[in-house]
C-alpha cells in the first residue's frame, strides 16, 4: 500500500511516497523538486545528483548557481526572456522559469501529495498532485489556472536529470525521425534551429552520432534538441541493456505535444546526465514558441490540465 510520510533531506523538509516498487522524495521548499526516484525492487536511483549541497540562490537566479540536481519544473518558460504578449509584454521571465527556485505550498494525505505555487510576474496558480495508480507507476497530475481576464501563453517542460552510463538507450515513438537543435556545445550538431535526423545525426566534423545511445562522459559535448512537430503518441523512455531496467514516461499528446532531450556528456559544467523532457511548447524561449504557434495557452479564467505517468521495470 502506498503512503506519504514526512522526512528530511540535508536539513530540508521532504516527503517520501512509495509503493512496493517505487519511492519518490519531494522537497516542496526547493521548487517542489524530486530529489530521488528509486526502483525499490532493484535499488536503482534514477535521478542524478551533483556534488553541490541542495539549494538555490532564490528567484531570478541562474539554474546553474543552484544544486542543478534531481527533477525540477520548468514554467512558464525555460530560457530567460521577456514575455511576448499583452497585457504582460516585456515582463521578465527568469532562467528556467519562475517556480523552480521558490518554495511551494503543499498538503499530504496518506495517498497523495499536492504542491501549489502562484506566479510572480503573472497571475497564475500551478498545481501538481503525486499519486500511485499502480504499484509500478507514479502519476503527476498538473493544472495551470489563469487568474486573469486575458489568455496566458506558457511553456512547461519536465526536467528530470537522470543518472546514466554509456550504452543506455533512449526510446521515443517510431514516427519521430527528425530533431531541431536548441543548443549544442562546440556546435557539434549545429546552431539553433538546425535540423538533424533521428536517431542517426551527423556531427559538424562529418561523423555519425547515434542520438539514441548514451555516449561516454567525454567532457566535451552537451546538447538540447526537440523533435520536430507535434507528437501523435505521448511516450518517451530510457533503458539499461546491461540490467534490463527501464524508466518510461507516458503523457497525453494533445496536452503535451512536444518532446525534448537534454544530453550532457560532460560538456556543460562537467556534468554527466540525460533528461527526457515532455513539453507543452517547443524550443526553450517563450517568444519563439509564440511566434511559431507552438506555445500552450490557458484561456482567460481557464484551466489547462495534463499528467505524466512514470513507470519502472
Amino acid at each position: 500500500m502506498n503512503q506519504w510520510r514526512k522526512t528530511a533531506v540535508e536539513g530540508w523538509e521532504a516527503w517520501i511516497g512509495e509503493t512496493d516498487r517505487i519511492a519518490v522524495t519531494v522537497v516542496p521548499e526547493l521548487g517542489s523538486k524530486a530529489v530521488s526516484l528509486q526502483n525499490r525492487k532493484t535499488g536503482r536511483e534514477w535521478l542524478w545528483r551533483s556534488a553541490k549541497p541542495l539549494g538555490n540562490e532564490g528567484y531570478g537566479t541562474f539554474f546553474a548557481s543552484g544544486d542543478e540536481s534531481g527533477w525540477d519544473e520548468m514554467f512558464p518558460a525555460i530560457n530567460a526572456g521577456a514575455y511576448p504578449q499583452a497585457p504582460w509584454q516585456g515582463r521578465a521571465i527568469p532562467d528556467h522559469g519562475e517556480v523552480w527556485s521558490r518554495a511551494w505550498e503543499h498538503q499530504a494525505t496518506s495517498s497523495a501529495l499536492t504542491c501549489r505555487i502562484g506566479g510572480v510576474q503573472f497571475p497564475y496558480v500551478l498545481e501538481k498532485t503525486y499519486t500511485f495508480p499502480a504499484v509500478d507507476t507514479l502519476r503527476i497530475d498538473y493544472a495551470v489556472t489563469n487568474l486573469s481576464g486575458a489568455p496566458f501563453s506558457f511553456l512547461w517542460a519536465a526536467h528530470p536529470l537522470l543518472q546514466v552510463r554509456e550504452g543506455m538507450k533512449l526510446h521515443v515513438p517510431a514516427d519521430l525521425t527528425n530533431i531541431e537543435v536548441s543548443y549544442s556545445v562546440e556546435g557539434r550538431l549545429g546552431a539553433f534551429g538546425d535540423k538533424q535526423s533521428w536517431p542517426l545525426a551527423r556531427s559538424a566534423a562529418g561523423g555519425p552520432v547515434d542520438l539514441s545511445t548514451v555516449e561516454p562522459n567525454a567532457g566535451r559535448f552537451a546538447e538540447k534538441y526537440y523533435f520536430s512537430g507535434r507528437l501523435s503518441t505521448g511516450y518517451a523512455g530510457i533503458s539499461d541493456p546491461a540490467t534490463g531496467e527501464a524508466l518510461m514516461f507516458h503523457f497525453p499528446a494533445d496536452r503535451v505535444p512536444y518532446l525534448a532531450v537534454w544530453a550532457n556528456y560532460g560538456g556543460f559544467g562537467g556534468n554527466y546526465h540525460v533528461a527526457l523532457e515532455p513539453a507543452t511548447g517547443r524550443m526553450d524561449e517563450l517568444a519563439h514558441a509564440v511566434r511559431e504557434g507552438e506555445a500552450a495557452v490557458v484561456p482567460a479564467r481557464g484551466v489547462y490540465r495534463w499528467h505524466l505517468d512514470i513507470s519502472m521495470k
